[in-house]
């Protein structure tokens, strides 16, 4: 690797807008983020599964074949 062209490795403070503050390493100091693993749906378990059926049941009801 060349010296002098890779920026520098560091830790960087991770602040979500729910509140969340954690560390991590990034080229950046700080990094603001939207969503975190606190406040996502799909980890937090509020996601709601909602059963929707395919293309091919679709086109059974549409003409009521079983």
């Amino acid at each position: 690797m060349k010296e002098g062209i890779h920026p520098k490795y560091q830790k960087a403070r991770v602040t979500c807008v729910c509140g969340e503050t954690f560390e991590t390493g990034s080229t950046k100091k700080e990094l603001r983020v939207e969503i975190c693993s606190k406040c996502h749906p799909f980890y937090t378990g509020s996601q709601r599964v909602v059963e929707t059926g395919g293309r091919a049941d679709k086109f059974r009801k549409k003409y009521g074949l079983k």
